[in-house]
């Protein structure tokens, strides 16, 4: 008899990364979190072999992203002008920001959730 442990997993949770204990999901995972990190990042070995530090560099970057996301928001409508672009062209690069932000904080909330489940997992061998 098969005994399946479900985990309850969060809505956050990125659909390119498996089920936590489900088969190879920990593989899922770790492929997800590469491409979340700069390559030359994703290529060391003790990021390979420990997806839970994988886990902790991509958090950091993400965070990162999403400063760098809210500074170019906040300072699009002075900086902007000064380049000679058209107010179209500016209002748009405003929304595209903005999008960003909401975007790299929904990732920020999945590689937590993804975080979690490593740790938990790594904790239960």
């Amino acid at each position: 008899m098969t005994v399946t442990t479900t985990t309850r997993i969060s809505p956050d949770w990125p659909c390119q990364v498996k089920q936590p204990g489900s088969y190879d999901w920990e593989r899922s995972a770790a492929k997800w979190l590469r491409e979340l990190v700069p390559a030359r990042y994703a290529s060391y070995p003790a990021l390979i072999r420990h997806p839970v530090l994988l886990a902790r560099h991509a958090q950091i970057q993400v965070q990162h992203e999403i400063r760098v996301a809210r500074t170019a928001l906040q300072t699009a409508r002075a900086d902007l002008p000064g380049l000679g672009l058209p107010e179209s062209v500016i209002e748009h690069t405003i929304k595209l920001y903005a999008a960003e932000v909401l975007q790299l904080q929904h990732i920020a909330r999945s590689v937590r959730a993804v975080t979690g489940a490593l740790i938990d997992h790594s904790a239960g061998r």
